[in-house]
């Protein structure tokens, strides 16, 4: 039965009809997927972007004879479809999704609707901070253990995509909670919960709880034949595993304490239970992934290999060898005795805080963005601990700005046209020695990031 906002429908009335009309609404990678899928299953396929729609995603519809339209949502084309698939991108406020709500036409995701055709076992990771890490690591790990597995969700190409056109044999899936929102008959064989705190919370009515519950749609249909991997250490997970009692068998994994865990830290060993008489350990600095909120990701991806009978040799290659993604702490250049490091995939207060508590040196942090509902207290301690100077910039940072103008003691406010970004860092070099009191930190606040791009290719 799949249920959402009142809508009850039952899952084989949404199985295949030759012609069923079917509408997908996004046209990048996940609403393109989809779109090959259901037509691969015979449904007559529509595709409607608001947005333009990239040359790449055109010409793989046109390949494919689908239909489609950019740059409108033409409505009486859309309410005319027996069930649509949505990209995660479209909130569910927007006033097409309401108008499709109010016709009782279902929606789902496209992992949704793609698992109706996939016979693949699925790993699915979620959590605030962590999962693409966790995701590619755990991939990393069963691709070396020689298995036939394919990579998506948030990350690699589109699920739906490989489901229409390979064969692969398990899936690794980095999915969100706007993925999540719209998965009703989904399940994983090992679900991977990292964390939770507070993200996204404008698509969430602000509600810590409606976005923890979504977070939880991971564990929905799982037996006691799945498993179940979450972080002990997270208040916000531990005390809900408990509330929710998932039916699965229960993973937990700790670096605070050993007792009942099934990943533990000791003396600088990661240590993974799964089978009381076939442990794994390896030491902390052999790790790819280097940094305490890594051990969490290291922990999570070892035991669900551990659970799928891989070689305890190949696990210790694979998390000895792992590259991280792109812009995930990953290492830019030195440049006059500074590391440039760009952490940009950091969307949030939970992920910033792990990055700068990795950090061994003094910081210059560059931040900024559109708020989420953020709480710029959880980060306090530690801007004080590692932060020298932040050049804040972005279009939504005045609740960022106004909490660091009451950490830091000087303003530097630059407002006519933007200098580079390397006079920025010069100025609030040469305002830390003229304070050179040890608490003194500078604050430059940027109102564009168009010089700061531009800068950092100069550097």
């Amino acid at each position: 039965m799949l249920t959402s906002d009142n809508i009850s429908i039952p899952y084989n009335s949404l199985s295949k009809k030759a012609g069923e009309k079917i509408v997908i609404l996004g046209a990048a990678e996940s609403g393109v997927g989809a779109a090959v899928l259901a037509q691969k299953q015979g449904f007559d396929v529509f595709v409607s972007d608001l947005g333009a729609i990239k040359d790449s995603y055109k010409s793989t519809l046109t390949e494919y004879n689908i239909s489609f339209e950019e740059g409108k949502h033409t409505t009486e084309k859309i309410l005319t479809a027996k069930q649509v698939v949505k990209s995660p991108g479209i909130p569910d406020s927007a006033s097409i999704i309401k108008s499709i709500k109010e016709k009782n036409i279902p929606v789902v995701s496209e992992i949704e609707f793609a698992c109706r055709y996939n016979t693949a076992k699925m790993i699915g990771i979620t959590g605030t901070n962590g999962k693409t890490t966790t995701t590619l690591l755990t991939y990393h790990i069963l691709k070396k253990a020689g298995l036939n597995v394919g990579l998506a969700g948030n990350v690699g190409k589109s699920f739906a995509m490989q489901v229409a056109t390979e064969n692969f044999d398990y899936y690794v899936l980095e999915l969100s909670s706007f993925q999540l929102d719209d998965m009703f008959s989904f399940k994983a064989d090992i679900a991977i919960l990292l964390n939770i705190t507070p993200d996204h919370l404008d698509r969430y009515d602000y509600s810590l709880q409606k976005y923890v519950d979504a977070k939880f749609r991971i564990t929905q249909n799982q037996t006691s034949a799945d498993a179940f991997i979450y972080c002990a250490d997270d208040t916000t997970v531990a005390t809900e595993v408990l509330k929710k009692n998932p039916e699965a068998r229960w993973y937990s994994f700790s670096i605070e304490r050993e007792d009942g865990m099934n990943g533990y830290l000791r003396n600088n060993e990661i240590h993974i239970n799964t089978n009381p008489n076939n442990q794994f350990s390896m030491s902390i600095f052999e790790l790819a992934l280097q940094g305490k909120h890594n051990l969490y990701n290291s922990m999570a991806s070892g035991i669900a290999a551990r659970i799928l009978d891989i070689r305890k040799e190949t696990i210790r290659e694979g998390l000895a060898d792992f590259r991280n993604a792109e812009h995930r702490l990953e290492f830019v250049n030195t440049v006059h005795g500074i590391d440039f490091i760009n952490d940009s995939k950091a969307t949030n207060i939970n992920s910033a805080w792990y990055a700068l508590e990795s950090m061994q040196k003094p910081v210059i942090w560059i931040a900024g963005g559109v708020d989420k509902g953020n709480d710029y207290s959880m980060i306090t301690d530690m801007v004080k601990q590692k932060v020298k100077a932040i050049v804040c910039l972005g279009t939504d940072n005045k609740k960022l700005k106004k909490h660091l103008q009451e950490l830091f003691l000087i303003l530097l406010k630059p407002n006519r046209p933007p200098k580079p970004l390397w006079l920025h860092i010069n100025l609030a070099k040469k305002a830390m020695r003229f304070y050179y009191r040890p608490p003194a930190r500078v604050l430059i606040y940027l109102k564009t990031t168009k010089s700061a791009v531009s800068s950092l290719k100069l550097l």
